[in-house]
């Protein structure tokens, strides 16, 4: 897939595009960014600018301490930061709290865009060649506030897609760039959708098949809402494009098995919407900057956000949680399923959309391939279905290891399937 051309911006260029900016007020009022925010919600997620990782290069953090308390009282072994990611391989939001539902963090991988092909609607993800760009499309998730400006009992929640604005070829694109340059344009394209189909509008959102691995549970499909700019931005024509933007029926998730307990035993059945396998990710903070110290030569900052995990803990020593098979946190019951078994998406920069054509895959793979069911990819991070269906976790809830012992991966293939899923 290829993306149109952005010619640069010479000296010449700039003084004739300056001619334009001062004699042509009108044409300015037609480039102005308005800010688009829905009525009545208030948006979820730390403020702009604020992020509990701020310091996650710190080298405190990269060996491990006692589970005990600090001089402050607070749990050594701890949750440091917590994300949920409504649109599947898309940007994160950064939470200080977060409900968890029967899916997992609330919103988070409720959404996914889909290809269509010979054998119907297939998720496409940062895996799929081409489609590194979702890294750099950022969700926001806006619910209703009785608080907030204009609301009112019929207010419904929204996300907030927002993208790279894609400047053309020639003078108009030239004006663009410029204009975006000194903030008259605003960089970034935004649309928005329903968290939810509205009463009625079952035949505009219609049920539909999309397969993620080896399920295909029903979605209502949201295509229509799609405009074409994304699809250009995502290197595809707007006019024959194959991509679809899809969000998870509360009646059609898909039920986890495998490695997960039984629903047996814990009186319900687990199951998640588009996440790869399971409702939770955990990663550990000191095992990554094991892992970013030894790709350092390659990216001197690997972040940790690529990982896209939904808890990311600090205390425990490196890979510490290799041997977790159950946990508390913030008092509640969760089950470690398995270990994480990792795939080329991390190569991607989450901030500039860049797939690194060789890590941290390279090195994960030198040494991290410990799990006797999958001796192929490497492990990084654990799996986890909460005991409980319905609870909240917050930035600092404690983390205590309940029980100990062995985990051998149960590799995600339909018959007659060669794609190993994570």
């Amino acid at each position: 897939m290829s993306v149109p051309s952005v010619r640069d911006v010479s000296l010449g260029d700039v003084s004739l595009i300056l001619v334009i900016l001062i004699c042509c007020p009108p044409l300015l009022a037609l480039f102005r960014p308005v800010q688009s925010h829905p009525k009545g919600c208030r948006r979820l997620g730390l403020p702009e600018g604020q992020s509990n990782l701020d310091d996650e290069f710190d080298p405190k953090y990269s060996a491990g301490v006692p589970n005990t308390y600090d001089s402050k009282g607070r749990p050594t072994w701890r949750v440091k930061a917590l994300f949920t990611y409504p649109l599947k391989s898309c940007g994160g939001i950064e939470l200080q709290a977060s409900e968890v539902v029967p899916t997992g963090l609330q919103y988070d991988r409720q959404f996914a865009f889909a290809e269509h092909s010979a054998d119907g609607w297939n998720c496409r993800t940062l895996r799929n060649a081409g489609f590194q760009r979702l890294a750099l499309i950022h969700p926001e998730i806006w619910v209703p506030d009785p608080s907030a400006p204009g609301y009112n009992s019929t207010v419904q929640g929204e996300m907030v897609i927002s993208y790279p604005r894609l400047a053309p070829t020639g003078y108009t694109g030239l004006l663009i760039k410029l204009c975006m340059a000194v903030g008259i344009v605003n960089p970034r394209r935004r649309f928005r959708v329903p968290l939810n189909p509205p009463q009625g509008s079952k035949f505009l959102f219609p049920l539909l098949p999309v397969r993620i691995w080896k399920d295909k549970p029903l979605a209502w499909d949201y295509g229509s809402l799609l405009p074409a700019s994304l699809h250009t931005y995502l290197g595809l024509d707007p006019k024959n494009s194959p991509l679809k933007l899809f969000r998870a029926n509360p009646t059609h998730t898909r039920e986890i098995h495998r490695n997960a307990p039984l629903a047996s035993d814990l009186g319900f059945q687990p199951n998640t919407a588009f996440a790869d396998a399971y409702p939770i990710h955990l990663l550990n903070l000191a095992s990554h900057m094991d892992v970013a110290v030894r790709c350092a030569y390659a990216i001197p900052k690997l972040s940790i956000r690529r990982f896209r995990a939904n808890i990311i803990t600090q205390g425990p020593g490196a890979f510490d949680e290799d041997g977790w098979k159950r946990m508390a946190i913030g008092g509640v019951e969760i089950h470690a399923a398995c270990r994480t078994v990792r795939c080329r998406l991390p190569n991607v920069d989450p901030d500039s959309g860049e797939r690194h054509k060789a890590e941290p895959d390279r090195t994960l793979k030198a040494y991290r391939r410990i799990d006797d069911g999958d001796r192929t990819n490497a492990c990084l991070g654990m799996q986890l279905v909460p005991a409980i269906e319905e609870f909240r976790l917050c930035v600092g809830d404690e983390v205590v290891v309940l029980e100990r012992g062995e985990h051998r991966y149960i590799k995600m293939l339909a018959p007659g399937e060669k794609a190993e899923g994570v």
